[in-house]
């Protein structure tokens, strides 16, 4: 079959001599190509945009120049056509290298011994920007080389992008990106004509084309090449008189300086990335920062000197506002200090989640009964921030209202663990780390945590118990979604944090009528160090932390005087007049009566009853107990049991059962309630049920008595409602029979020591402490 001519031709350039030379020639390139390959590394400077592409922060170079990437974005027609036909008009065409422009700049070099035009490509340009080095023959030639490798690693854009990324501006100003933000302070892609040609000309003179310096000269240079743009008919003759007339008035400007505390975190945490989109919204930034400077401004009579916010977007899961310091340019009270990322005591702000979880696991409603009263865990007696104790509250009062020994309780009932395991999947760093220390102080602020975790947290309560950390970039939120708490939970949490019938809202904030509907949560540190208030609706989830980065406490610091003003005045700044919809109720909620004494389901002898949600399949569903049926004579002085009952003359009566803790709390107080009578004092019956419950001293205590000091330790317990005598032992030894009110008293010996209580029914109660003396 005879070939084609195709194959023919091919066949003979395989054969031939010239093929074997091309085929080396190319091969020998490639050898060449991998032994010495073009290295493209211009560390460019750092700089932080906001969500729309505009410019917050930027920082120098390692070599102290400003030399910011153009976005391949930023380069526009105008910008492209113009440096293209000022540099290198086929551009688009070589392979790096111009042959016709070669030749000429041989021949006048040579031949006619003088340079009248240069032979560089924008490639070689690149090159010479890279490489730098002393302008040789030689060096002309590596030049090439590196133009021809140039321009098979990388494409025309990419390396029309480098070459406005390297082009130097004079003094240590490199780039058309950094010219255009320090001169015009805009990006290239909002240049006009006249901006982009008046920048076009001075890389080719530095030094005599200075801008701010030389306005008059550049603007002479700028409009002879708008002159050779219209001859040329690259623009239209329109645009070219409007840049012709347009004036040449700049002057040298500082580069942007906003967001300092994210700007730095974000160079830090993407070193090698020269520009950085954040997900910061330039308005919502300035906005914020100017009220927290204001605002701490005002504070600083009474010692308080910082502060820092954080604003999350809940439908985006984006950071739109990061305020790390109330002054970042204040070295005196450190506004270089990230307030954001400081580690802090969280006072009460982690109880909303803790109720979230008791909701979770059925063991409250938000109209469930949980006395308020001194208690004591093992040795920890937590107190009230007012110092005040309320009896039997709801638990949605006593979340609303912050108060401590609930919460307490609640987390015992729970299990620290279960709390522990709910801020692990919430990301909450510091507690990861120390988990295996934390206790039930973890209920009032006994850990550390930072603004950014508990904002995301409460973030979480914006999104039906859903956490997803919120991003600090311009993009789709890569962090993948966790539960950490039911949207049945979630809602109730967010129907109590917006009630403003409480004592966290400020004085004078009750008749804001414009106030957006938000839900928040103060908190206020031990030792009044960290004021906190975080608040959210269904747009945005605001973090506020006020106090001093020294640690120094304040008397007037606390989350709803200090915190909480701050936080509303933003969210009317930000929000004003939301129409966002509130959060609905899910599906697996419902309303039930319930007995306003317990919260649980009323039983036949509950006559004050009120409607409360409930979840249904987890929501406890024991009938209410909170009375009991007690045989009593006539008049009710004398109680009977089923062993002394008499053959008649006695009556059934309901009495409420009371807590011991709550019945000692109400006889410190002097509250009348119904008590049960004296048992018959004819029984012989034992109890052995409902033993007293010795308070103090704390079972299994050390207590160390300096030497020849004689230090008194109290005796209390808390007994149930019908026992009016006890009986104190110490060591087995009878030491004071008292009322369960009295006040009672030892001087303890050094030892080994058994605390004996027994009631006026025969039960009895035990501990061990142990005193040493210094």
């Amino acid at each position: 079959m005879p070939l084609s001519k195709l194959e023919y031709w091919a066949k003979r350039l395989y054969q031939s001599r010239n093929w074997r030379i091309f085929f080396t020639a190319i091969l020998l390139l490639m050898v060449l190509d991998i032994a010495f390959p073009v290295k493209v590394n211009p560390q460019y400077s750092t700089v932080i945009t906001d969500s729309d592409g505009k410019i917050l922060h930027a920082f120098l170079n390692p070599h102290d120049k400003w030399r910011m990437q153009t976005e391949l974005k930023e380069i526009t027609p105008t910008l492209e056509k113009a440096i293209i036909f000022k540099e290198d008009r086929w551009f688009r065409y070589h392979f790096g290298i111009n042959p016709i422009a070669v030749g000429r700049a041989f021949f006048n070099n040579i031949i006619k011994r003088r340079r009248t035009s240069g032979a560089s490509t924008i490639t070689m340009q690149v090159v010479r920007l890279l490489y730098p080095q002393e302008r040789t023959y030689w060096h002309k030639i590596t030049e090439m080389i590196r133009a021809i490798q140039l321009e098979l690693h990388y494409s025309k854009d990419e390396i029309l992008q480098m070459y406005l990324s390297l082009v130097p501006y004079g003094s240590n100003i490199e780039g058309l990106k950094s010219a255009s933000v320090l001169y015009f302070q805009k990006s290239p892609d909002v240049l006009s004509l006249a901006e982009v040609t008046a920048l076009t000309i001075i890389p080719n003179r530095p030094s005599s084309l200075r801008l701010g310096k030389n306005n008059t000269y550049i603007l002479q240079e700028r409009n002879k090449w708008l002159q050779r743009f219209a001859e040329a008919d690259l623009f239209a003759s329109q645009d070219i008189e409007d840049a012709l007339a347009e004036p040449l008035q700049v002057r040298r400007h500082e580069a942007p300086k906003l967001a300092p505390h994210l700007a730095y975190r974000l160079k830090t945490t993407y070193p090698n990335e020269p520009t950085i989109h954040s997900s910061l919204h330039r308005n919502l930034q300035l906005t914020l920062e100017k009220i927290v400077q204001n605002y701490v401004n005002r504070l600083y009579g009474i010692n308080i000197h910082n502060a820092a916010v954080l604003l999350i977007n809940n439908q985006t899961k984006q950071v739109e506002a990061y305020v790390g310091s109330a002054d970042f340019n204040n070295p005196i009270d450190g506004g270089q200090v990230d307030g954001i990322r400081a580690i802090r005591s969280p006072g009460s702000t982690l109880k909303p989640l803790l109720y979230g979880i008791a909701f979770d696991k059925g063991i409250i409603t938000p109209k469930s009964a949980i006395n308020d009263v001194p208690s004591n865990f093992g040795g920890f007696e937590p107190e009230n921030f007012d110092k005040q104790f309320h009896g039997k509250v709801t638990a949605e009062f006593a979340l609303a209202n912050s108060l401590n020994i609930p919460a307490v309780k609640l987390l015992k009932d729970i299990s620290t663990a279960s709390m522990i395991e709910k801020l692990k999947k919430a990301e909450f760093q510091t507690i990861k780390k120390s988990a295996s220390k934390l206790g039930l102080s973890l209920a009032l602020g006994g850990c550390g945590v930072t603004l950014e975790e508990l904002t995301n947290l409460f973030s979480s309560f914006a999104h039906q118990g859903t956490f997803t950390k919120a991003t600090l970039l311009a993009e789709e939120n890569p962090n993948k979604p966790t539960e950490i708490l039911s949207e049945d939970a979630t809602f109730l949490i967010n129907q109590i944090l917006s009630q403003i019938t409480r004592p966290d809202l400020p004085n004078n904030y009750e008749y804001t009528y414009r106030m957006p509907k938000i839900a928040w949560k103060t908190g206020t540190s031990f030792g009044k160090k960290d004021a906190w208030s975080i608040g959210y609706n269904a747009k945005y989830t605001l973090g506020i932390w006020i106090g001093n980065f020294s640690g120094e406490g304040v008397p007037e610091l606390s989350g709803a005087n200090i915190a909480t003003p701050l936080l509303l005045d933003i969210f009317n700044t930000i929000d004003y007049n939301s129409s966002a919809k509130w959060f609905s109720p899910s599906a697996n909620l419902a309303m039930r009566k319930v007995c306003a004494e317990t919260g649980a389901i009323p039983s036949e002898h509950c006559n004050h009853q009120i409607t409360d949600y409930y979840i249904m399949g987890v929501s406890n569903t024991q009938s209410c107990t909170h009375t009991k049926a007690v045989w009593v004579n006539p008049s009710a002085t004398i109680s009977y049991c089923a062993v002394c009952m008499p053959d008649s003359g006695m009556v059934q009566k309901q009495y409420p059962v009371f807590a011991p803790e709550l019945i000692a709390w109400y006889q410190t107080r002097h509250i009348q309630y119904e008590q049960i009578p004296p048992h018959n004092p004819q029984c012989t019956r034992v109890f052995n049920n409902n033993a007293p419950i010795i308070s103090s001293p704390n079972d299994g205590a050390e207590y160390w008595i300096e030497p020849n000091e004689a230090v008194k330790l109290q005796l209390s317990c808390q007994v149930g409602n019908d026992v009016k005598m006890i009986y104190w032992y110490i060591n087995d030894k009878l030491y004071q029979k008292s009322a369960p009110q009295q006040e009672t008293f030892f001087y303890p010996e050094a030892g080994n020591i058994k605390i004996s209580c027994t009631d006026d029914k025969g039960r009895t109660s035990h501990i061990y402490i142990q005193v040493k003396r210094n």
